[in-house]
């Protein structure tokens, strides 16, 4: 049985997790606290980030986009129009592009600040840099998940998903990042109903459900989190 190294609120887990679902696969999930850097981890993948895929012969695929992109290479021809990574060249690019725009640029401007100083701070030594949480940086996170909430009313205004007509991996990418800003009570939905409708939509997939059941110890999530219906 392949192993799935990952945090439950690490986004870019959160997507794979998504995927994983979507295809019907159930690896063995192995926990792993991404600020331990614990050495059989690290023996799997020396850069010591997550998420990590192990394959039953031993191979190991490194990050969410890696192992987005290699499940495309070995499932995405027998998915069909359902494939999340289309087949046209066109739509590919666009895509991937909408995809690493939330792994990294939505990462690294809202969700690496909220689950740093919210979640992960909490539970790190503070040797480690654990303590309390930097509100500068969760005011600039909070201000700047405002815009990425307009892009995404943008796209969707002209389109039925993010990327086109079908539901791909910049959806899974978008919605795993929002949903633990969601469980934050950061995300302003009350701002943008286009947004919030888009987001809904795949909160109620049943690939979701796994997420929607996880919980950070101590913290309880927004009301509205589980919520299909929010």
């Amino acid at each position: 049985m392949p192993i799935f190294h990952h945090y439950p609120f690490c986004p870019r887990s959160r997507f794979v997790r998504l995927v994983l679902s979507e295809l019907g696969l159930e690896p063995e999930n192995v926990e792993e606290k991404p600020w331990e850097r614990r050495i059989p981890f690290l023996e799997v993948n020396p850069a010591g980030h997550l998420p990590v895929l192990v394959e039953d012969n031993g191979l190991a695929v490194p990050g969410a986009g890696v192992i987005a992109a290699y499940l495309d290479d070995m499932r995405g021809e027998s998915l069909g129009e359902h494939r999340f990574l289309p087949q046209n060249a066109t739509e590919r690019v666009e895509v991937r592009r909408l995809t690493d725009w939330f792994l990294n640029k939505f990462h690294d401007e809202v969700s690496e600040y909220l689950v740093t100083e919210k979640i992960y701070k909490r539970f790190m030594p503070s040797e480690l840099g654990g303590g309390p949480p930097d509100m500068n940086a969760i005011r600039a996170a909070r201000n700047n998940v405002r815009y990425h909430l307009k892009y995404i009313s943008y796209l969707i205004s002209g389109r039925n998903w993010l990327a086109g007509d079908r539901l791909t991996y910049a959806d899974l990418a978008a919605a795993a990042h929002l949903s633990i800003i969601d469980y934050l009570g950061d995300v302003p939905w009350e701002e943008d109903e286009t947004a919030k409708h888009w987001y809904a939509r795949i909160k109620s997939r049943p690939s979701f459900r796994a997420l929607l059941s996880d919980r950070v110890a101590g913290m309880a999530p927004a009301d509205h989190y589980d919520d299909l219906d929010f």
